[in-house]
């Protein structure tokens, strides 16, 4: 059979939708993309467990001499009692730091066997079910009611559902909806829809390359979140030497540090309280030594000031 012959290719393809066709490199790729306040880069630590974790990262971030623009957690809303959820928020606006809560339901946790499967991870953090999805938004609707204005979410039809309601003005104008790392952004096009679909920030997965990530920078301004160093379920990379080229490319970025070779933690509980204060301390330790590169290397780079404002 003679092959057809294409018209199109795949690079005409993508500029005729107006997405990017090529990774970018890292020696010619330079972002001037910045948050609202004129930075570059904040810092974000990562699996904050409770309000005991959130003070520990606070005190251990004054000892390193940083300043924290966001925390998240993974364990999920539900997981915490109200007048936990409502010592985070406390904490967060004492502080002018970003409270980032998973949105608590998701396939981990259900009866379904498939996230259990040797390649059924990928599903982990999807919503199984409308009833799942309705405790979903239930979970989220709670948390705004005791001041939560930050959400990680890891499924894209609950995004999209946040979205809309956002946009229809029943959920807070200023809410943030972060995607989780669950949630792959790989590439520049899937980069746009889930932009389009509300996401107000983007967690990248860990291993992509500078020049990928580039790539995603051309297609969307939403800003990044990257693990500099990631947890061992998700590849578990150690990048602290490439933070200054991460800034460069993918500003406005979030860079995150979590510990490599430590047991997750999710969900947490008083049942590992002193390991999740003790990972909550290292994880600035770890920001503290990839942050000592970055001035090294690049010293004009410019981290957003507090509080941490609008993206």
């Amino acid at each position: 059979m003679t092959p057809m012959t294409m018209a199109l290719s795949g690079m005409d393809a993508l500029e005729k939708l107006g997405i990017p066709a090529e990774d970018g490199l890292s020696h010619d790729q330079s972002s001037a993309v910045r948050f609202a306040d004129g930075g570059q880069w904040r810092l974000e630590i990562p699996s904050v467990e409770g309000p005991g974790a959130f003070r520990e990262v606070l005190r251990a971030a004054e000892l390193h001499r940083l300043t924290v623009h966001r925390i998240s957690q993974g364990s999920g809303v539900m997981m915490q009692t109200d007048d936990e959820v409502s010592e985070m928020v406390s904490l967060g606006k004492q502080h002018g730091c970003e409270v980032c809560l998973f949105v608590g339901p998701r396939a981990a946790w259900d009866t379904g066997a498939q996230v259990r499967s040797p390649g059924g991870g990928i599903a982990s953090g999807s919503v199984r079910g409308a009833d799942q999805l309705r405790f979903a938004l239930d979970d989220v609707l709670h948390g705004v009611a005791l001041g939560v204005r930050s959400f990680l979410v890891a499924d894209l039809g609950l995004l999209a559902a946040l979205g809309e309601l956002k946009a229809l003005g029943d959920l807070p104008e200023d809410l943030i909806l972060k995607v989780s790392v669950q949630l792959p952004v790989a590439n520049p096009a899937t980069a746009a829809v889930l932009v389009e679909l509300g996401a107000s920030t983007l967690n990248l997965p860990p291993d992509l390359s500078v020049g990928q990530i580039a790539a995603i920078r051309r297609a969307v301004d939403a800003p990044i979140d990257m693990y500099v160093e990631a947890p061992d379920d998700q590849g578990g990379t150690v990048r602290h030497y490439e933070i200054p080229d991460l800034v460069r490319v993918a500003s406005p970025i979030y860079l995150k540090f979590t510990v490599r070779n430590s047991p997750g933690l999710y969900p947490a509980g008083e049942h590992m309280q002193p390991l999740v204060e003790s990972l909550s301390r290292e994880r600035v330790r770890r920001a503290r030594l990839g942050l000592d590169i970055l001035d090294r290397f690049m010293p004009d780079a410019t981290m957003s000031p507090l509080p941490a404002g609008p993206q």
